[in-house]
């Protein structure tokens, strides 16, 4: 059965590139969530209760959002990525297979919240030029809850 074509108004070549960017969010998104969890079960220290409970919130506003990144992927007519291999080869957040202190955990977090943003803004631009509002609006929204998220873990640094 052939595939339906895709009438909504941005040209296939620039829906691709946008799903490409999208994608690259989707899987710095997964890879923070994994991390994130990883800490929430694996936190310690005298911030524990604290600590656990934020990043219980963290990886669960992230679950949400890495849905929410996948259907758009594919309401533009590509495939999202879904294997840990693909996200390997598409994240610019570094696996932590270890258990570090609590500091080096928020650390690592606000720079992975930031790691997104930028992604997210490099996608934004493909979105705008090609007039993709829908996606813009998502990636907007996306940026804005991870510069908030990075300026929170910053401030426990502080």
């Amino acid at each position: 059965m052939a595939t339906p074509s895709i009438d909504i108004g941005i040209e296939a070549g620039a829906r691709a590139e946008i799903a490409s960017g999208v994608s690259r969010v989707l899987a710095d998104s997964y890879s923070l969530y994994l991390k994130t969890h990883n800490f929430h079960w694996n936190v310690t220290g005298p911030m524990f209760n604290t600590l656990h409970a934020m990043f219980e919130e963290q990886y669960t506003e992230l679950a949400t959002a890495v849905d929410e990144l996948a259907e758009r992927i594919r309401a533009l007519g590509e495939r999202a990525p879904g294997s840990y291999s693909e996200y390997q080869q598409l994240t610019s957040i570094p696996e932590e297979t270890g258990s570090p202190e609590a500091a080096v955990m928020i650390r690592q977090l606000r720079e992975g919240h930031e790691a997104v943003a930028r992604t997210a803004r490099e996608a934004f631009a493909l979105a705008d030029q090609a007039h993709d509002e829908p996606t813009a609006d998502l990636l907007t929204q996306r940026m804005q809850v991870h510069e908030k998220t990075a300026w929170m873990l910053r401030s426990m640094l502080e």
